[in-house]
C-alpha cells in the first residue's frame, strides 16, 4: 500500500512513518514537500503521489501561539484538512486524521464518549474540530482518532520540558486541576498500524490507559529522571495562559474496545519505555 504520511518530521508522524516503512511505500511528507499553510497548492501535490492512504499527522500544535496566529492556525488545521479530504475523496484514497482531546470543553465530570458534543474553548481546539467536520462531511473510508498529552523521541514535549527544568531549577510549578492521559507516540503508531489494515471506520479516542494530572504526570518524570527539583502544585487559575485548556481531558476508550482494536499501555508503562529508548533511563 501506498501511505502518505503528513508532519512526518513531528512526533507522530515520525513513528508512524518508522512502524509502517517495512511493510508498505510510505512517503513521508513535511513543509518542505507540502506546506499545509497553503492549503491550494495540496489537490496538486498529492494528485501527483497517488496514494492509497493518507496519514494526517501534520498541524500547527502551539496552542498558546494559536490565539494570536489565527490566520495561519486555520490554514494549517482547518483548511489544508479541507483540501486533503477533498484530494482523498477524489482520488479514492482513504484518510487517517488525527485530532484531539481539546475539542471538549473540560466541563463533563466523566471520561468523554464519541458521542458526546465537541464545545472546544481555544481557537486551536476549534480548528481541529474544523478539520474533524471536513473529514465527515466529504468522506465515508476515514478514521479520525482523537488523542491527547503526546510524547514521543522526536520534537518537544511535556516530558522533555520537565527534565530539562529539572536540572535547571529547585521547585517547578505545575497545574494540578487538569486531567487526562499522556500518551506515547510509539504505542499509538502501533495502533494506527492496526487500523491501516482494517476497514473499521469512523472516531476514535486512543490514549495510553489511566489518567493523571499534568503535576502527577511531572512528578513521575522527575522521581524516574532521579532529580531532585520539587514539584509544586498550582490550580489553573493561578498559572494563567493565553489559550484556555480543558480541566478535563479524559477519553474513554469504549469506541476501541466495540471496534475489536487493542487498548494502549497504562502511561506508567508508556513513560518507562519511554525514558529508557530515548534517554537510556
Amino acid at each position: 500500500m501506498r501511505i502518505l504520511v503528513t508532519g512526518a518530521k513531528g512526533q507522530l508522524g515520525w513513528d508512524v512513518s518508522k512502524r509502517l516503512a517495512p511493510d508498505h511505500d510510505v512517503v513521508r511528507f513535511d513543509v518542505e514537500q507540502m506546506d499545509l499553510a497553503t492549503p491550494n497548492t495540496i489537490g496538486g501535490i498529492l494528485f501527483k503521489e497517488e496514494p492509497d492512504l493518507i496519514i494526517h499527522c501534520g498541524a500547527f500544535t502551539a496552542v498558546d501561539k494559536a490565539e494570536e496566529e489565527k490566520d495561519i492556525c486555520h490554514r494549517i488545521n482547518a483548511e489544508a484538512t479541507r483540501a486533503i479530504a477533498a484530494q482523498a475523496v477524489e482520488s479514492g484514497a482513504r484518510m487517517i486524521y488525527i485530532s484531539t482531546d481539546y475539542v471538549f470543553d473540560g466541563t463533563k465530570p466523566e471520561p468523554y464518549e464519541i458521542g458526546d458534543v465537541p464545545h472546544p474553548i481555544n481557537f486551536y481546539g476549534q480548528t481541529k474540530l474544523e478539520g474533524e467536520l471536513a473529514v465527515k462531511e466529504l468522506m465515508k473510508r476515514y478514521q479520525i482518532i482523537r488523542t491527547s498529552w503526546v510524547f514521543g523521541a522526536n520534537g518537544n514535549n511535556f516530558v522533555k520540558t520537565m527534565m530539562r527544568l529539572g536540572k535547571e531549577r529547585d521547585v517547578i510549578r505545575v497545574v494540578s486541576d487538569q486531567v487526562g492521559s499522556p500518551t506515547y507516540t510509539v504505542d499509538l503508531a502501533n495502533l494506527i498500524v492496526e487500523m491501516v489494515r482494517s476497514d473499521r471506520y469512523g472516531t476514535y479516542h486512543a490514549t495510553n490507559e489511566g489518567y493523571c494530572s499534568w503535576h502527577r504526570f511531572a512528578t513521575e518524570i522527575i522521581r524516574k529522571k532521579g532529580l531532585k527539583a520539587k514539584i509544586e502544585s498550582v490550580a489553573t487559575e493561578d498559572y494563567p495562559t493565553k489559550a484556555l485548556r480543558p480541566k478535563n481531558s479524559r477519553l474513554s476508550k469504549r469506541s476501541l474496545d466495540e471496534a475489536g482494536f487493542q487498548r494502549l499501555p497504562t502511561w506508567q508503562d508508556a513513560l518507562e519505555r519511554y525514558l529508557q529508548e530515548t534517554m537510556g533511563v
